[in-house]
């Protein structure tokens, strides 16, 4: 059974930071596309950012592209998305997902990611 387990999320003032960290279990994370997507109430989910599966590629979303870092430590089976310079329109449940199948390039397409965590909340003050 595959578990991603997202961490980190809190209200934040704006201009500040954040790290979330993912933390998966029941598959081969090594092996696998990761990425971050976002979901503001009413509107769709969104990627945010992707990594690919040694962490030598990475895609940004125009949003965020200058802002916020992925990261992975395979070791750890963990991902981590930091964010600076958080604006107001930065809040959301922010998930971290794995692609379908092992060994997969690059993909920003919510449909391409079979497993999903639960999200956790960022609300950013103005």
């Amino acid at each position: 059974q595959v578990q991603l387990v997202e961490s980190g999320g809190e209200l934040v003032q704006a201009g500040g930071s954040l790290r979330l960290s993912c933390a998966a279990s029941g598959l081969t994370f090594g092996s696998y596309l990761m990425g971050w997507f976002r979901q503001a109430p009413g509107k769709e989910r969104e990627v945010v950012a992707t990594i690919s599966w040694r962490g030598l590629n990475t895609y940004y979303s125009d949003a965020v592209k200058g802002r916020f870092t992925i990261s992975r430590d395979n070791a750890k089976n963990t991902v981590y998305l930091q964010m600076h310079s958080l604006k107001p329109a930065d809040p959301a449940v922010y998930y971290c997902a794995a692609h379908r199948f092992p060994h997969r390039l690059g993909s920003g397409d919510v449909a391409d990611y079979r497993y999903w965590g639960q999200g956790t909340q960022v609300t950013v003050a103005s």
